[in-house]
């Protein structure tokens, strides 16, 4: 199989220089396979290979095709509930577990940037900016929640404060969280698999996998060659695809593949770029449908908002864009447009991440619903530790309880559109 090249975005342009994998041909055996090579699957690679495992990784297309090589890069503290909804679900001590692994994340991923001296342009600093006094409300609420947690890094910003870290005259406050941060997210996928290689694990592109047959040792079957493993860890997310009955079932049907698209400018130049964002951070409202953005190391604006609940590509969706942009600086309004690009990332009912089983061997993580550039470190970490029987954590993160969407294959787009349309509308008011 010819993998599919990146998506034709200002990552891919900007991508650092790396050789292709090898394609699989002919059978082997491996202690853990897994498939799918973005942050999670390497990450799960990465820890394994370093405990000592024969690891082999089978990717469809190119290390970082999928989402982990076109998302947004940004950082986030948290989840998309807050701790009191989670602790609801799972009580207050998993709840408290979940929050500290979340913290994990950030300083694992922080870790594994300068340990592999990885170049992926991490900076840290974020915005979250209120448009209406709701907005304020939540924010505040959200702050009070992070400090009875412990977590200080964090402040509120007044309308001025906000507007001088934003040049938007659009926000009446916001949220400074010096924990969360930015990064290529391409660059840092290419620096994991690196990493990986280095520590012995094996990469393979152009490796699709067709069929998954389980049993005590499971084996994938690819267009050119079968692995036979003794664990597999599933780390596709939004492409994974029907290749298990069982995977189908409690994996695939809990999540909703969502097209996410972004823009990048032309090159601004350093004075205009920081005029835009002077204190260079990566910023985003808090809209149930939310614009965010942030500046490249070649001073483009790097704008992402538009969504679409269906496989295609919503008509000029770079003008679409490119009007959301203008409205938030109108000095961008006559700025060329060099890139458009878009991709699918996974979201849950719950907006939480969905971990678990599909047999006793066979792990999975999933549904990041918007946070998965720190927490598919994580995920990796926690599958890896599984393998090595020690599965306490990942089964903290398995307790979150999870639904599969409402109206089956066919329905459950038609359904999340009607839902989403009123959070659009709820967004405007």
């Amino acid at each position: 199989m010819q993998p599919a090249a990146h998506a034709p975005s200002w990552y891919a342009a900007s991508a650092n220089p790396h050789a292709p994998f090898p394609s699989l041909e002919g059978d082997r055996r491996c202690d853990v396979l897994v498939v799918g090579a973005g942050f999670t699957g390497l990450s799960a690679a990465l820890h394994l290979a370093e405990r000592g495992y024969d690891v082999t990784v089978l990717e469809a297309n190119r290390v970082g095709w999928g989402a982990s090589g076109r998302n947004g890069g940004q950082i986030v503290t948290g989840f998309n509930r807050t701790v009191g909804e989670i602790a609801g679900w799972v009580g207050r001590e998993d709840a408290r577990k979940l929050w500290d692994m979340n913290e994990e994340s950030k300083a694992l991923l922080a870790d594994r940037v300068a340990r592999h001296n990885i170049d992926c342009d991490l900076r840290w600093g974020y915005v979250l900016a209120a448009m209406k006094r709701r907005h304020i409300l939540d924010l505040r609420g959200m702050l009070a929640e992070m400090e009875t947690l412990g977590y200080g890094q964090a402040r509120y910003l007044n309308r001025g404060e906000v507007q001088r870290l934003v040049a938007c005259e659009e926000y009446v406050g916001g949220l400074l969280d010096s924990g969360s941060g930015q990064l290529h997210p391409l660059n840092y996928a290419l620096g994991l698999a690196e990493a990986a290689r280095q520590a012995g694990a094996h990469i393979f592109e152009g490796a699709k996998v067709t069929r998954l047959e389980d049993g005590a040792t499971p084996t994938a079957v690819t267009e050119r060659g079968r692995v036979t493993a003794d664990h597999v860890i599933l780390a596709a997310n939004a492409y994974l695809d029907p290749i298990h009955p069982e995977a189908d079932r409690l994996a695939r049907s809990r999540i909703m593949p969502v097209g996410t698209y972004m823009i990048a400018t032309e090159p601004l130049g350093e004075e205009r770029a920081l005029k835009l964002i002077p204190g260079d951070m990566a910023v985003a409202d808090i809209n149930f449908v939310l614009n965010y953005y942030r500046l490249s190391r070649d001073r483009r604006m790097l704008f992402g908002g538009g969504v679409a609940y269906s496989a295609m590509t919503p008509p000029a969706m770079d003008r679409r864009l490119h009007r959301t942009m203008a409205r938030f600086f109108p000095d961008l309004k006559d700025a060329r447009i060099d890139y458009c690009w878009g991709g699918n990332v996974a979201i849950t009912i719950n907006r939480t991440p969905h971990f678990g089983r599909i047999a006793p061997n066979i792990y999975f993580a999933q549904g990041y619903s918007g946070h998965g550039v720190a927490l598919t470190g994580l995920a990796g970490k926690l599958m890896a530790e599984a393998v090595a029987g020690t599965a306490e954590r990942f089964d903290v993160f398995s307790r979150i309880p999870h639904q599969p969407f409402p109206g089956g294959r066919l329905l459950r787009m038609p359904a999340l559109v009607l839902a989403m349309s009123w959070y659009r509308l709820r967004d405007m008011l």
